[in-house]
């Protein structure tokens, strides 16, 4: 069992940075696979960034060169660090583990966006 909570969502002006954090229970963390995705009211789910247990990462068009997220294995924790903010990127943000057959969210923290 994985047990995942985020930390770090707010209010920020255009432009500005944010750092979401995604602390885990559960022995088998390092080996999964941590994903950050993003829901807008009557809008899908959709991937942000994942990272996999080696460090390798991936973006969405819409955040890449904006976005990193990263991983520290020893604490359990994956971060989004999140710069030049749009209005667009305003969601509420989740994160996701997935190891084998299991697959846990977090409860999401929720980002704004605006002046």
């Amino acid at each position: 069992q994985v047990r995942l909570v985020e930390s770090g969502g707010g209010l920020v002006q255009p432009w500005g940075s944010l750092r979401l954090s995604c602390a885990a229970s559960g022995s088998i963390f390092s080996v999964g696979t941590v994903g950050w995705y993003r829901q807008v009211p009557g809008k899908e789910r959709e991937l942000v960034a994942v990272i996999i247990s080696g460090g390798t990462a991936n973006y969405a068009d819409s955040v890449k060169g904006r976005f990193t997220i990263s991983r520290d294995n020893a604490k359990k924790t994956v971060n989004l660090q999140m710069h030049s903010l749009k209005p667009e990127d305003t969601a509420v943000y989740y994160c996701r583990f997935s190891y084998g057959l299991g697959d846990y969210w977090g409860q999401g923290t929720q980002v704004t966006a605006s002046s």
